[in-house]
């Protein structure tokens, strides 16, 4: 039995999924203001932002548990929006110098386990093998989320709190210790089903 037009479109555009829509939509605008890093009013523009799109991540998959409106296109969006919103920011703190030398690396780390996550979740979903998210996990997500916070505030918020950017770089580093860790779970995995075929 096929379902109308309207209650398809009501379950694509429930409100955990607009949360979702508008968490990717919000990840230009950010980068925009990242743009000109000198502009301190647009530092803390672009934190407001970041803030109301990891607000977003964690109200989305909550409402759509509890309200019971979980979809595939949710499953899915839910992971790229992240992906994108963190992926972006770390490329223009880079770009613009907030993020240099060693602390590079890190930024690397976490880009290259996003990757590589990502193509192991392709893989092991055409062969209908399921990793749920790990506590782990949840707490990279926060922890990068967090990091990128300070990074984002950068010299603007030197001056409210001076070693802002050094916070950030130590949580930065620590949430790419807790990503090569996670990664290494989905890996496992994956390397598991090849050997098994």
């Amino acid at each position: 039995m096929t379902q109308s037009p309207a209650r398809n479109s009501a379950r694509i555009f429930n409100l955990p999924n607009n949360l979702t829509f508008g968490r990717v939509l919000i990840v230009p605008l950010v980068v925009a203001c990242l743009f000109w890093p000198d502009e301190h009013a647009l530092r803390w523009t672009a934190l407001g932002l970041f803030t109301l799109a990891a607000v977003t991540d964690f109200f989305d998959g909550y409402l759509a548990r509890v309200w019971e409106q979980q979809s595939e296109l949710g499953r899915m969006l839910d992971p790229i929006a992240d992906k994108l919103l963190v992926s972006a920011v770390l490329m223009i703190l880079v770009a613009d110098g907030t993020i240099k030398s060693w602390s590079v690396w890190a930024a690397i780390v976490i880009l290259c386990r996003e990757i590589l996550v990502s193509g192991l979740r392709e893989f092991l979903a055409e062969v209908k093998v399921s990793v749920p998210v790990s506590k782990v996990a949840k707490w990279k997500t926060t922890m990068q989320l967090i990091a990128l916070g300070f990074l984002i505030a950068g010299r603007a918020g030197e001056v409210v709190l001076p070693g802002t950017v050094r916070i950030g770089l130590c949580l930065l580093w620590l949430s790419a210790l807790l990503t090569l860790y996670t990664g290494w779970d989905y890996l496992k995995v994956g390397i598991k089903q090849v050997v098994e075929e």
